[in-house]
């Protein structure tokens, strides 16, 4: 089958395609379309006219390769593939699921000769032995769930059927999530029958058995109430006493470490807080986003839609994807949704919410913390309004649009 073309991945890459002394590494949450990308590579380096022998594609996860656990175990199978006269291009995927694989894959790199790709679902990946060893030679490309524009064309790609009324996508996009294979499903009942497959094994595979949760109940405890809490400003005090005062004790250090667990799985990121005033980092309080929204939706039977922080993590995501560092900006006691600043060090600021029609009151809400910010960098105030306002120097956009567009802030 046609693969649908990542673009706003394959960009980011393509220039390390024949660079064999930076390891190219993928990650991001299992089933979001790593190995689909790796796939997308190796076709346009046949395209460019790379040879079959020079691509070796190992699938880890695959039932030809599941016993292949150890460092020895995986420099036998690369060695068992004939090596190319020129350029070798290895790829493995979910590489994590090997022991020690660092020194192999930097063995290879400095053979010079291979150019080396390798994912994995969750951050062990850039922690430990990778960073010590390979510092200043690899490059990350960090990949998320489909974004509602990528939602739309693939749906178009694939010849799905999409409504002229963008909110009604829109809503589907919500219930549905973003993992790509879901895409191609056609039923509702089908779609989240895949999604809690990919959250119930996500939850096994990248986290019972790497983290060897042993208190489960405690564990689920805190999953169950920082899922349902995305988009809320929340410290680990806040978070302690709740779960303290619901008959779940919990130590501060336990709790850290459960989120910390989730965060490595790459279900939950996290959103530090930033002083617009002292332009520092703000201690404490964070905002977590979902990278998908089906862990919400898996775990609640209600499928009500809470747009205001729904729609911050589909922006979160929709920056995140493409190359913002995000926070969230303070201003004295006014809080502007995100600040976002791209490689340049340039800055843009946002504020979300579901319409500002239903009053001057919530209209003034939403742009008082815009209309702080005194600097000359852009405001955008984005909502589901098709009726835009001209306030203040502020742009209003109308959300789906502006990402349907595919536009940067």
């Amino acid at each position: 089958m046609e693969l649908y073309q990542r673009e706003n991945y394959l960009k980011k890459i393509r220039g390390f395609y024949h660079v064999a002394d930076i390891i190219k590494v993928i990650t991001g949450v299992r089933r979001c379309g790593k190995s689909s990308l790796m796939q997308m590579i190796a076709d346009e380096l046949r395209a460019e006219g790379v040879q079959e022998q020079q691509i070796v594609f190992l699938n880890l996860d695959k039932r030809e390769y599941r016993k292949i656990k150890t460092a020895d175990q995986l420099d036998d199978l690369i060695a068992s593939f004939p090596k190319a006269e020129n350029m070798t291009y290895l790829f493995v995927d979910e590489i994590q699921n090997v022991m020690d694989f660092e020194e192999v894959i930097n063995a290879y790199r400095e053979e010079g000769d291979y150019s080396v790709f390798i994912t994995g679902s969750n951050s062990y990946l850039l922690s430990g032995e990778l960073v010590t060893k390979l510092t200043g030679r690899y490059v990350e490309i960090e990949m998320f769930p489909l974004t509602f524009d990528e939602y739309l064309e693939m749906k178009a790609f694939y010849g799905k059927p999409i409504d002229a009324n963008l909110s009604i996508e829109l809503n589907h996009f919500i219930l549905e999530g973003g993992f790509p294979r879901a895409v191609l499903l056609d039923d509702l009942t089908d779609k989240r029958s895949y999604t809690e497959s990919v959250v119930s094994e996500i939850f096994e595979k990248d986290i019972r058995k790497r983290a060897k949760i042993k208190d489960k109940e405690t564990f689920e405890a805190v999953r169950h109430f920082i899922i349902n809490n995305f988009g809320a400003t929340t410290s680990i005090s806040s978070l302690q006493e709740a779960l303290g005062k619901s008959g779940m004790p919990v130590a501060r250090r336990t709790l850290s470490k459960y989120i910390s667990v989730l965060a490595s799985a790459k279900v939950l990121y996290e959103c530090d807080r930033f002083d617009m005033k002292s332009k520092r980092a703000l201690k404490g309080k964070k905002k977590y986003y979902l990278s998908d929204l089906s862990f919400y939706f898996c775990d609640n039977t209600d499928n009500r839609i809470n747009y205001g922080p729904v729609l911050e993590n589909i922006s979160y995501f929709y920056a995140k994807s493409r190359g913002y560092s995000v926070s969230v900006g303070r201003s004295g006691t006014l809080e502007c949704d995100f600040i976002l600043r791209n490689r340049d060090a340039d800055y843009a600021y946002l504020q979300v919410s579901y319409t500002i029609a239903q009053s001057k009151e919530t209209e003034d809400r939403e742009y008082k913390p815009l209309e702080q910010i005194k600097d000359n960098y852009p405001k955008y105030l984005m909502t589901t309004d098709y009726l835009l306002q001209k306030r203040s120097g502020i742009q209003h956009v109308n959300l789906m649009e502006f990402m349907k567009a595919g536009k940067s802030f």
